[in-house]
């Protein structure tokens, strides 16, 4: 007698519009994985999720949803690893080191999909397993007006040099927005000159976007390159305009960035902060306490606009940006240049409300407008509140002083301040 599926995890009359994969087999080969893996993205995925002894999850406007009916066991997952990276990807799983890698699938000779892939080793039902996230990435980058981008952010977004950040948790759209703002500068009427770009991995390319004034050269690290800050150094050396850096995420890169910067390029890169005030007090708390000060004037110095995303789930399906952003003009750097750096997080939080854009303001506005729910607002609205009160009493205790805490507003450790 022929063995029936097992149940399917999806709710009947909750989850229709979601379904499994039909041609699902009894065991997944490499044949199976480049099917699999576009079937998923006609379905909506934004983040295909595989991982041992569990069903393949797909996350759909912000929700996950199986696709697989049956968990995917040890045999299933070592043809997964091995299509993605290769047979050695075992070995440096086991060695205690996770992989980083664009993956591409060719459905003809003109038209290809791409993911970024991570696959790191974890402990699954007491075993050793294996969890693979795969990123969508969209075959061209978007651009300004397919996500609604801000006048003001298009307007700042080429300055003649400096520093340029993108900020936001994981899977906020930073890559995404990054990539739509490379698209304008190689599309703009006389082009970007020579834009060199360091990424890990690299996700979107640039093959598509045409222009005769623009040369674009991607480098991934650690495949061309060993880090970041190596990246920064090595793009000195070869006359650009504009330098991308994927993540300022250690001193040394931050660093090279800031001298970068300093030499006359535009730089722009990436980092993992919830906020323009909490942007600056993160880098500047990467330096040693005893070089904090130089290198905190010399970024004041060279930031020139920093745009801080996150995405909110959306009433009736998808998801929305909500953008903090402040341009930092030179009346704004010589006013935060006059005073010791230890001030500046609590200065910022009033001068993006004054300047620029915060994230409270931002999510009233998506919630008066019908786009979110109250509750997501809420969120914000406390978090904003919570934060400065935790910026005040950083700089309070920095400077040997003691300020009262309203004992209705909840207490927060400094380090919260990057999570609120």
């Amino acid at each position: 007698m022929e063995a029936g599926r097992p149940v399917s995890l999806l709710k009947k009359g909750v989850d229709d519009l979601k379904s499994t994969w039909p041609a699902e087999p009894d065991r997944f080969n490499e044949t199976h994985v480049d099917p699999f893996l576009l079937w998923c993205i006609k379905q909506g995925s934004s983040d295909v999720s595989i991982q041992t002894n569990r069903p393949v999850m797909c996350e759909i406007s912000g929700s996950l949803y199986p696709v697989t009916y049956r968990s995917l066991d040890a045999a299933d997952i070592v043809t997964f690893v091995t299509r993605l990276y290769g047979t050695e990807a075992l070995a440096i799983l086991a060695g205690g080191s996770d992989i980083d890698l664009a993956y591409e699938v060719m459905t003809d000779r003109f038209t290809r999909s791409r993911f970024r892939v991570n696959i790191t080793a974890i402990l699954a039902e007491g075993r050793d397993g294996v969890q693979i996230t795969m990123r969508v990435l969209p075959s061209a980058p978007p651009t300004f007006a397919q996500l609604k981008i801000e006048k003001e952010i298009i307007d700042g977004w080429r300055p003649r040099n400096g520093i340029v950040l993108v900020t936001g948790p994981t899977g906020s759209g930073k890559s995404t927005l990054l990539a739509a703002g490379i698209r304008s500068l190689i599309e703009s009427h006389h082009g970007c000159g020579k834009l060199l770009t360091y990424e890990a991995p690299i996700e979107f390319t640039y093959d598509s976007v045409v222009s005769r004034r623009s040369l674009v050269a991607q480098t991934e690290v650690p495949r061309h390159i060993p880090t970041f800050a190596a990246g920064v150094r090595n793009a000195l050396r070869r006359k650009p305009e504009i330098i991308l850096v994927g993540e300022s995420r250690d001193r040394e890169t931050i660093s090279a960035s800031i001298e970068a910067a300093q030499t006359g390029h535009l730089v722009f890169s990436t980092v993992h902060t919830t906020g323009v005030a909490s942007t600056i007090r993160r880098m500047v708390s990467t330096f040693e306490p005893g070089e904090r000060n130089e290198r905190a004037f010399s970024l004041m110095e060279t930031v020139r606009m920093i745009v801080t995303q996150t995405l909110v789930p959306k009433i009736g399906g998808g998801r929305v940006a909500l953008r903090e952003y402040m341009v930092f003009t030179e009346e704004i750097r010589e006013t935060l240049l006059n005073m010791t750096y230890d001030k500046w997080p609590a200065e910022l939080m009033s001068m993006v409300s004054k300047y620029g854009k915060t994230m409270e303001s931002q999510a009233r506005r998506a919630f008066e407008a019908g786009l979110i729910e109250k509750r997501h607002y809420l969120v914000y609205l406390q978090g904003s509140k919570a934060a400065q009160e935790a910026l005040k009493r950083i700089a309070s205790q920095e400077a040997g002083e003691v300020v009262d805490m309203d004992p209705s507003e909840p207490k927060m450790e400094a380090s919260d301040v990057h999570s609120s």
